[in-house]
């Protein structure tokens, strides 16, 4: 722990940077700060301070609990530092947290049909709507405290994809993967890898066939795709380790797996594997 007087901001700086690798807190007179997680692109980081402060970050205000909690994350792509800017009883103090860039796989598939690779015409507006009601779905918003578990594996299986991948489908370059692929035979159960609603329950979207998503609290939500049964509605309260589903291979799937996808709000893409326990 830090002296109790207040260091200058380069040395608070440079220090609570340090501290953030330990999982440790700073301290300055009566302000604290306490940010969890890898600071590394895809990172969920859930930080505290004092209750009844305000915190930006990148001069953007977020949600905080009643006693100092909030999240943030750095998305696939980030590469410059976040500004962490906490006011406190009318003082100002601000620390920035840095980004490690990664090293992502590269994934290629061929001989796929031309159909799994570019949707016909015809689908389309209905994939429009469907991703309308994905981002309604992920913009809900709710005070649960969900966010604060230490989340465990949705499913049993192995990984087979992992977020940030590019992926090459028949010599075309897509979009990264932004979720966490778990292998495993169709009907294996899918459980609530933590408390939370469910947002969105259904069974035969476009792209990913059986989805729910369901959300953890101030902006936090999950998204499990590809599932062959849904067992849970939406306005459901979930506790963790309980069955949601099951895996298969619906919608645009070459095979029976979880994409087990993690969000803050409707558009930061995290890593779900950061937030799990190594197997």
């Amino acid at each position: 722990m830090l002296e109790s007087q207040f260091l200058p901001l380069k040395m608070m700086i440079a220090r609570i940077c340090l501290l953030l690798l330990l999982g440790s807190t700073v301290q300055a007179e009566d302000y604290f700060l306490t940010i969890k997680g890898q600071p590394v692109q895809g990172a969920l980081l859930i930080g505290q301070t004092n209750a009844g402060a305000t915190v930006k970050i990148d001069d953007q205000k977020i949600a905080v609990t009643d006693d100092g909690y909030f999240i943030f994350g750095f998305g696939r792509f980030d590469e410059q530092a976040k500004t962490v800017n906490i006011n406190h009883q009318n003082h100002n103090y601000q620390t920035t947290v840095p980004v490690t860039a990664r090293n992502f796989p590269t994934e290629v598939i061929n001989g796929l049909p031309k159909s799994k690779v570019n949707p016909p015409q015809q689908d389309w507006e209905r994939i429009k709507k469907e991703q309308a009601q994905v981002k309604s779905a992920r913009q809900a918003w709710s005070e649960q405290r969900a966010f604060l578990q230490d989340f465990i594996w949705p499913a049993e299986g192995r990984v087979s994809g992992v977020y940030g991948s590019r992926r090459i489908l028949n010599g075309e370059p897509k979009r990264p993967h932004y979720g966490m692929d778990i292998a495993n035979k169709t009907g294996t159960d899918v459980v609530a890898p933590a408390d939370g609603v469910v947002t969105m329950a259904v069974t035969d979207h476009f792209y990913t066939g059986g989805t729910i998503i369901i959300d953890h609290g101030y902006g936090l939500n999950s998204t499990y795709l590809h599932l062959s049964q849904v067992n849970v509605e939406v306005g459901s309260s979930i506790k963790q380790g309980e069955k949601i589903g099951e895996i298969g291979a619906t919608g645009r799937a070459t095979g029976p797996h979880l994409d087990w996808r993690i969000n803050i709000g409707t558009s930061l893409r995290l890593d779900p594997q950061l937030i799990i326990p190594e197997k």
